[in-house]
């Protein structure tokens, strides 16, 4: 992964950058810590047993997590779960879910 691959991706990586005051070996070693977060996998596990207030909580966290390092499309994710969860809707998570997780697997697998 690099600074421009993640460019390509669709982060605000100047963002990102102003965030580890202008370190690029450092935020690209936030963004994987970030995406390492035991929280993606509890998140899919709260979502299948139906605990949809744990799910809030959880995916409220990683928003501040991946906000913080200024990944859009998987922003921008999670914020939609997390606005369907806050409103308690009747929504197809498995979908939101995996569409997440495959943003993530895109950004882990960056050469």
């Amino acid at each position: 992964m690099t600074i421009d691959t993640l460019r390509q991706f669709g982060a605000n990586v100047d963002e990102g950058l102003e965030r580890c005051m202008g370190m690029e070996d450092f935020y690209l070693e936030m963004v994987e810590l970030g995406l390492s977060d035991e929280r993606f996998n509890t998140l899919g596990d709260v979502l299948d047993s139906g605990n949809f207030d744990e799910a809030f909580e959880t995916v409220h966290a990683l928003k501040g997590v991946i906000g913080n390092l200024a990944l859009a499309p998987l922003y921008n994710t999670i914020c939609e779960i997390t606005e369907h969860l806050r409103a308690k809707e009747s929504v197809d998570y498995r979908a939101l879910y995996d569409k997440l997780i495959e943003q993530r697997k895109q950004i882990l697998e960056m050469e």
